[in-house]
């Protein structure tokens, strides 16, 4: 890493293949760099970056497009923070040099007999990054699957290379809790044969796919390739023969998922891989028909305005493609969009709330939610007035927490909400 200069930026690709020797050898550096601004997106490590310690903070600065685990504590302390964007718009302020990267690290795949190397696993925003750094770092690794797409680099590209067997993380859930399982079910029985699904990584998303097994010609053109939509393509449900969009193939950024999977998706060819520019492009999202995108919220108000990247001022991810999807989703022909949730937190507080926490960000306005699901319903948001979506949501709140919520709905709607009160 001498190559990394103070006042540099410099990338490190993300999801699973954080080229995290590459990060312990530059934070190694700390007392001769100064200024040295990281960017990242979505990571899964697990630990702290090594280059996130109060002692390094004149060294390296955090500037994070999509927070995550190994960085979020540091950058609550104060000495990093958040490059806010919609993830689509991500890959093109790099190509212009908004975000003006110096130094791009990657974790690649073994050369093919023509010398290209794979970082598909996440081209997310590894590949804009590559293509405009001046010096590209790479982790040659001889774990990380081959993988079709577009974030292909030759291996005289590479300025400079360390040879490494260094798997990417294996990620497995667990089978889904009771009330995962229940949010899945409302959800997989407004799911049409036939539709291209976007889901994400965690319970309610593989208790969605769960309830999926009966479909027929499912498609996938999601950001993450996960082991629940795996086990789907492994059976034939997702097929992709509705797509109008790479018909045929399934299309995702980035993987994580178990050994298995990265197993059946190396060397792949109905699996293909682009940057998130690509994926999250509204315009391209929108051309599958029956396009279903499916996102989850820290908390939702009474209106409809979802906060999916913080717990009041404290960020705690970012935007993402969550308005990507729903708006090309919303777009789609047949195209449905869902934002689902436990009713309440770990810690026994209701999720459905009179009004956003102060500080809150809105990541999807009112103006675009369409179905909001919980453990105990699925409601339909998007031709409804204020007070009616009041009435709706409070319907599928923790029960305890709702009588509180018909009274803030009395206060704030007035007789427009009292009037829906007295149809019951």
């Amino acid at each position: 890493m001498t190559l990394v200069k103070s006042g540099d930026w410099v990338f490190f690709q993300g999801s699973t293949s954080v080229p995290v020797i590459l990060q312990e050898a530059l934070a190694r550096r700390h007392e001769e760099l100064r200024d040295v601004k990281i960017v990242s997106g979505f990571n899964v490590t697990k630990g702290p970056a090594a280059f996130c310690k109060p002692e390094y903070k004149d060294s390296f600065v955090v500037n994070s497009l999509f927070l995550c685990a190994d960085q979020r504590q540091y950058v609550a302390q104060g000495y990093g923070s958040l490059i806010p964007g919609f993830l689509s718009d991500l890959p093109s302020l790099i190509r212009r040099r908004e975000i003006p990267i110096d130094v791009a690290c990657i974790n690649c795949s073994l050369p093919d007999e023509n010398g290209y190397c794979s970082y598909n696993i996440s081209a997310d925003l590894a590949q804009p990054a590559v293509e405009v750094a001046r010096v590209v770092i790479a982790q040659v690794n001889k774990s990380i699957p081959y993988l079709y797409g577009t974030a292909m680099i030759h291996e005289s590209a590479i300025t400079a290379a360390v040879e490494c067997d260094d798997p990417p993380v294996d990620m497995q859930f667990g089978p889904p809790t009771e009330i995962e399982a229940a949010i899945g079910a409302h959800i997989a029985q407004e799911i049409p044969d036939g539709a291209t699904l976007q889901i994400g990584v965690g319970g309610i998303p593989n208790a969605t796919l769960n309830g999926l097994k009966d479909h027929k010609h499912l498609g996938l053109h999601t950001e993450a390739m996960t082991d629940g939509v795996f086990r789907l393509m492994q059976s034939g449900v997702i097929d992709n023969s509705m797509k109008k969009y790479e018909p045929g193939r399934s299309v995702a950024s980035l993987a994580l998922g178990s050994r298995h999977m990265y197993e059946f998706i190396d060397h792949n060819k109905d699996c293909i891989f682009y940057d998130v520019g690509v994926t999250n492009d509204p315009s391209l999202i929108r051309m599958n028909p029956k396009a279903v995108a499916i996102n989850s919220a820290i908390e939702i108000d009474l209106t409809g305005q979802i906060c999916a990247d913080s717990i009041g001022e404290l960020i705690f991810s970012s935007v993402g493609g969550q308005h990507d999807f729903m708006y090309g989703a919303s777009l789609s022909e047949g195209g449905k969009t869902f934002i689902a949730m436990p009713s309440r937190t770990a810690k026994g507080r209701g999720k459905i709330v009179p009004t956003l926490t102060p500080g809150a960000g809105v990541v999807t306005t009112r103006f675009q939610t369409q179905y909001v699901v919980t453990e105990y319903g699925c409601v339909y948001l998007r031709n409804k007035n204020l007070a009616e979506r009041a009435k709706a949501l409070i319907s599928i709140a923790h029960p305890d927490d709702r009588e509180a919520l018909e009274r803030a709905a009395l206060e704030r709607f007035g007789y427009t909400y009292h009037r829906l009160s007295m149809q019951r």
